[in-house]
């Protein structure tokens, strides 16, 4: 290990390095006036930046006051939607423009966000009111027209290769990047993440390049929870722990690799934050219903079947000889059920009609399928359903996936985007993270989900607002009985550890047996893969490993093995150190997947409403949170105070702080009257009955027709009569706001109301004299 110290500030903290510095590093450290720039950043307000929101500014801040004090690694949580790029530009230029910065990375995880990013830089306006790039050199990597679409014509600029590898001190400037270009710029394109040519984010121009540690003083990696394998997240650390540079991660879902990373969060702003703020868009929920996706498929002797050669993709059918169950996770995986994927598709197509019906709009959807196989693809299955049942023609649905079947993807995300059609989509993982399509209101979960960081960033892709069509929610239907939702409910905390490594090749682990390093625990582990080879392996891969095991049976000689190297060591070592042993352990021909298609099984799907209050489950929890706010607040907050301890101040003013107050902290007037409602079967409480039953269980929970109707019997008891003027001609009337008001509740019932409580009092005065 290498570790490096500044001694010059007041408090130097040392950090480990990749390598050696280069004198020309050192030289460019010496230059730096660290002074100047901290001088710089604490004089220029940030408010200076155009558009920026307040909560932008507040992590800006923060990130300033991280770096100014020493910290080299830290790690910003927003969620998605919340203008992470925009937050991005404008602190790159604040570090630039104060000399604490020169050579920025700027990593993202797709091309369509690197292109994206290259056009938030070339647009954003600066205090100056230059665009970014007209005050500073901003380059990426090179582009295919795809990746920018038929927008306005852009023509980015490519960064020379000597910028890389011969960074210069004179040198100010940022690159865009994708992190799979820059792992294979570092370690080759063998060491990380595999591509092929068909996959929209190939880098087919990227070579490995002889680049320094000191390339770069600050790296802003965005989506930086990338990662959902060990081998993704080693490379991933391994590319960002090159460099001696300031790191700064961003991402909506802080994972366990990612605080490694970064450290914990120096600044967080949530998705409740944000939607309370208004900046986001909360969700409804249906639970749906399938007893195939909760219970598997069960055929009978007889039922008919087809059977897929998953190969060819030809199909026979046949007639089940025997009985047979297959379990809810094997479905779509090894057997189909053809009418429950129609079902739920015909469920969903309900909630899309009425939401047709009450908006004039057909919802834009996502439906997440459980993969894109060649000959056995859900997805496929659902496109040609969802064509079937909505009848709307190809147009109006399409798949998005990395299939070499899907032309020009990110095109196809474009015009998911901007145009009317598709409105329905199908995926798989293309479009789970990354992808701002605004006007989107439905997410369809028809495949399992089981990363907490997944689940929240495929929920995210519904969180953003779309003024255009006045959305204020989104939906998401949760095809497994809601049990997506519960599962990920509370699953939000998580343990802080460093990543572990790659897992050991099994060519490694005969290594490690071999050279005696603890032998006991590596030949466990050699009789586990063993075991998974005899489960995937063909008939043809039997005849091939006959050659050197009797009868090619691995299982048998799993099951052997630890005697056999207590037996004779050198000689079973000398078997499992075969170079063509060991070539065939990793390339030997699989077994055929079987896959089936359930023709006969007739499968049971419902559909409910789920329902929240204000990021709750149940309406009690909510309410029963609402009355700790109240008793905390009762204080603090006048308007409160006012109601409920001194009542002879209330008025409409204190009325109408009393509801920003609560709307601010998430208890909007009509959410807390649909709790009620759900808990108590109370309709349409208003708001000072809520207040005061929270603070009092003792306290009747009164509408608003309750408490005029009371106040007109106090005044009948002192006046005996009832004109529709003394609504403006009293003050107790006055002060829940008179005349306009009660008409606005009794609306045409009012003046009809009036002559009957007057003809009631007056018939039952006179049959009290007359007797």
């Amino acid at each position: 290990m290498l570790w490096f110290i500044d001694v010059r500030p007041e408090k130097p903290v040392s950090r480990q390095i990749s390598n050696f510095h280069t004198s020309d590093a050192l030289d460019c450290f010496f230059a730096k006036d660290a002074t100047t720039a901290v001088k710089w950043l604490q004089t220029h307000s940030i408010d200076r930046l155009r558009h920026i929101r307040p909560y932008q500014e507040q992590a800006i801040r923060s990130i300033e006051e991280a770096v100014t004090g020493g910290k080299h690694e830290l790690l910003v949580s927003m969620a998605t939607g919340t203008g992470k790029t925009f937050l991005t530009v404008a602190q790159i230029y604040r570090l630039l423009a104060s000399g604490f910065a020169r050579k920025v990375l700027f990593l993202v995880d797709r091309k369509a966000l690197a292109a994206q990013a290259v056009r938030e830089f070339a647009s954003f306006s600066t205090p100056k009111r230059n665009t970014f790039n007209q005050e500073y050199e901003v380059y990426s990597q090179r582009f295919h027209r795809d990746d920018f679409g038929d927008e306005k014509p852009f023509n980015p600029k490519v960064l020379p290769n000597e910028y890389l590898t011969n960074p210069r001190p004179s040198q100010t400037f940022v690159y865009v990047s994708t992190i799979q270009r820059m792992a294979i710029n570092l370690l080759g394109r063998e060491k990380t993440f595999p591509q092929w040519s068909n996959d929209p984010d190939y880098e087919e121009d990227a070579d490995k390049l002889d680049i320094p540690i000191h390339a770069f003083d600050l790296i802003i990696a965005d989506e930086c929870h990338r990662g959902y394998t060990v081998t993704e997240t080693g490379i991933w650390r391994e590319t960002i722990n090159y460099f001696d540079a300031i790191k700064i991660g961003l991402t909506a879902t802080p994972a366990a690799h990612t605080v490694a990373i970064f450290g914990n969060p120096v600044f967080r702003y949530g998705v409740e934050q944000a939607i309370r703020a208004g900046w986001l868009v909360d969700y409804e929920a249906v639970s749906i219903k399938s007893n195939v996706r909760l219970d598997g498929v069960f055929l009978k002797e007889g039922e008919e079947v087809g059977k897929v050669d998953t190969e060819t993709g030809d199909e026979i059918f046949d007639a089940v000889e025997d009985e047979r169950r297959f379990p809810a996770e094997e479905v779509e995986r090894n057997i189909t059920s053809p009418d429950s994927n129609r079902k739920i598709v015909e469920e969903i197509g309900k909630y899309a009609y009425a939401h047709e019906k009450e908006t004039g709009c057909f919802p834009k959807i996502l439906v997440f399928a459980a993969n894109d196989l060649p000959h056995t693809s859900h997805a496929d299955q659902l496109v040609k359903i969802c064509r079937d049942v909505f009848g709307q023609g190809d147009d109006f649905v399409k798949k998005i996936t990395g299939n070499p079947n899907v032309d020009r993807p990110l095109q196809r995300i474009r015009e998911f985007r901007n145009r009317p059609n598709p409105k329905i989509v199908v995926t798989v993982d293309m479009l789970s993270t990354g992808v701002d399509i605004p006007a989107l209101e439905f997410i369809v979960f028809l495949r399992s989900v089981k990363s907490r960081i997944l689940w929240e960033q495929m929920l995210g892709r519904g969180t953003r607002r779309c003024d255009d069509i006045n959305k204020g929610h989104f939906t998401i239907f949760d095809c497994f009985d809601g049990t997506l939702i519960r599962y990920f409910k509370d699953v939000s905390n998580f343990q802080i550890e460093e990543p572990g490594p790659e897992p050991v090749s099994i060519i490694q682990v005969i290594e490690n047996i071999w050279q005696n390093i603890d032998r006991d625990y590596y030949t466990r582990i050699l009789v586990k893969r063993l075991r998974r080879i005899e489960k995937n392996m063909s008939a043809e891969a039997r005849d091939k490993f006959t050659k050197f095991i009797p009868e090619g049976d691995i299982g048998a000689f799993a099951s052997e093995l630890p005697g056999l190297l207590k037996k004779d060591f050198t000689e079973t070592m000398k078997l499992l150190r075969d170079k063509n042993f060991q070539d065939l352990l990793l390339n030997y021909p699989r077994a055929k997947r079987a896959f089936w298609k359930a023709y006969d099984i007739a499968d049971e799907v419902t559909s409910r409403e789920v329902q929240r209050f204000g990021g709750f489950d149940r309406a009690e929890d909510y309410l029963e949170a609402f009355s700790r706010f109240v008793r905390d607040n009762s204080e603090k907050i006048q308007a409160l105070r006012i109601l409920l301890k001194s009542p002879k101040d209330w008025s409409p003013t204190a009325l109408e702080e009393l509801r920003n107050a609560l709307k601010q902290n998430d208890y909007d007037e009509k959410e807390l009257q649909r709790a009620h409602k759900a808990a108590s079967h109370k309709d349409l409480a208003d708001i000072i009955s809520i207040i005061r039953h929270a603070a009092s269980e003792q306290e009747p929970l009164l509408t608003a027709e309750d408490r005029w109707l009371d106040l007109i019997k106090q005044h009948m008891i002192a006046n005996l009569t009832l004109a529709e003027a003394d609504f403006d001609g009293f003050p107790v009337f006055q002060r829940l706001g008179g005349h306009s008001r009660v008409r606005q509740i009794f609306s045409s019932n009012l003046i009809p109301l009036i002559q009957r409580i007057n003809t009631e009092v007056a018939s039952y005065h006179r049959g009290d004299i007359y007797g």
